[in-house]
């Protein structure tokens, strides 16, 4: 088994995330208790709470980098739960696009091969798309550079182009500015914004109510446990 396909029911649904009743366990720690998510197809969510809270669990069960204990988890009408580990691997491929904290790009490729690394694993290479996106998130002039020869933000810009290549429906951001200084956090934040504009779905982890603020709707955990939600109704600033 690889990957399910959506029943119609799926199919017809608005939510390209859905939780239901879902827990995590770590033997006798109860990391995620009863959390029921819903995330709509073109929306810009943030996923907020302090260290601990369950934020980054909740992230590795949406990205198919973990599995849940008990419920269900529904992305882009796929139940998680139903995938092996060769169709938790696929599907990410496919249908998700994560940009770190961390960076995670290879030091011995250049920018263009660290984002046609990502086609790889969705075996497809077409390097007219990867320079593409390279010039969406504003690199086209650093196609042959290698990591060490970029700055932390055109790193991270590097990632996110590597997120954006094999067209996921969603974007998933863990803490996308925690290395970055206060320009370049901003210049992330704004290709964040525009990629929402764009349509893209987002959902960005953080502990920061600054980046909070760039998001349709605020969803806070605490303890592993659901603790509400706020929308946000005005436009955030941003350095371009």
């Amino acid at each position: 088994m690889t990957q399910q396909q959506p029943t119609n029911d799926q199919q017809l649904s608005p939510w390209v995330i859905e939780t239901r009743h879902l827990y995590k366990r770590f033997g006798q720690v109860v990391a995620l208790e009863d959390i029921n998510l819903k995330i709509k197809r073109g929306e810009f969510v943030a996923i907020m709470g302090a260290s601990g809270s369950g934020k980054t669990t909740l992230m590795n069960i949406l990205t198919c980098l973990d599995t849940v204990s008990d419920g269900q988890v529904l992305l882009d009408g796929v139940d998680a739960a139903g995938l092996d580990e060769e169709g938790r691997r696929a599907f990410r491929s496919d249908k998700i696009g994560l940009v770190f904290q961390q960076f995670h790009l290879i030091p011995f490729l250049t920018a263009l091969e660290n984002v046609m690394l990502a086609q790889h694993y969705h075996s497809v290479v077409d390097e007219v798309a990867a320079r593409k996106v390279l010039d969406q998130v504003g690199l086209g002039h650093r196609f042959d550079h290698l990591p060490s020869q970029l700055s932390g933000g055109e790193q991270q810009r590097v990632c996110i182009a590597r997120a954006l290549v094999n067209e996921p429906p969603v974007i998933f951001a863990d803490e996308p500015t925690g290395n970055l200084d206060e320009q370049n956090e901003q210049m992330v934040l704004g290709l964040l914004t525009e990629l929402h504009k764009l349509g893209r779905t987002i959902v960005m982890v953080t502990h920061n109510p600054e980046l909070g603020k760039f998001a349709d709707r605020i969803v806070r955990l605490q303890h592993g446990k659901y603790q509400g939600e706020e929308l946000n109704d005005h436009e955030v600033e941003h350095v371009s």
